[in-house]
């Protein structure tokens, strides 16, 4: 193993026959440029809606429920799209994000959720991992947007007041806490094992599966 070793470091150091040390030089800064270029248009392209939504599992599901909520339309205009909550802005953040998310292809793969009846069933998984998540990151997605420091407590609910600066304020609570279900329904949570840190949450009912 030692010789191999060696010998490698051997070619690695010796003078290019054809080449200048300039030329080499020079290559691989310009290849370098090209790679990191691509890379960073891939990076962008996996971030897109259009891409998010190339999937049926996703498109005829959960973003057919984000067009309902004021995360999609509002009057302001501004729109979140999948990445804005599903990935970090930061890159170290991001490409944890991408390496984690790769495992999804998976699904896709075996067909794990591609029918309304296997997403119903798995949504509750699916959604606890997301919320341990953005708790894990203290939310770190939703404050891609929203910055404490500028909200304008004299135009929330009293409820909204008292939550934030309080359980916000001292991060006893993150955001993650108190809004599950705000861009995506809520799936059932059976009894007993309802999210204890959502106060005033509903939980919603079980789906009723038509009879054949």
């Amino acid at each position: 193993m030692l010789q191999l070793l060696k010998r490698y470091w051997a070619v690695i150091r010796r003078p290019s026959v054809h080449f200048s040390l300039g030329f080499l030089t020079i290559g691989g800064f310009i290849a370098g440029i090209l790679f990191w270029g691509a890379f960073n248009t891939a990076m962008e392209v996996t971030n897109t809606e259009k891409f998010c939504t190339g999937c049926h599992e996703m498109r005829d599901n959960v973003f057919a429920e984000l067009k309902s909520t004021i995360h999609y339309t509002n009057r302001s205009g501004v729109r979140a799209i999948c990445s804005d909550c599903h990935v970090p802005h930061n890159w170290t953040d991001k490409m944890a994000r991408k390496m984690q998310a790769s495992k999804e292809v998976w699904g896709k793969i075996f067909g794990t959720v591609d029918t309304p009846e296997k997403f119903d069933a798995k949504r509750l998984e699916l959604a606890q991992h997301e919320w341990a998540r953005l708790k894990a990151n203290d939310s770190l997605e939703c404050r891609n947007c929203h910055n404490y420091d500028s909200m304008d407590f004299t135009r929330q609910s009293q409820r909204a007041q008292n939550m934030h600066s309080t359980y916000l304020a001292n991060k006893e609570k993150t955001c993650i806490d108190c809004h599950k279900g705000i861009a995506h329904q809520l799936p059932h949570i059976p009894p007993g094992v309802g999210p204890s840190d959502s106060p005033g949450q509903v939980v919603p009912a079980p789906v009723a599966m038509a009879k054949p």
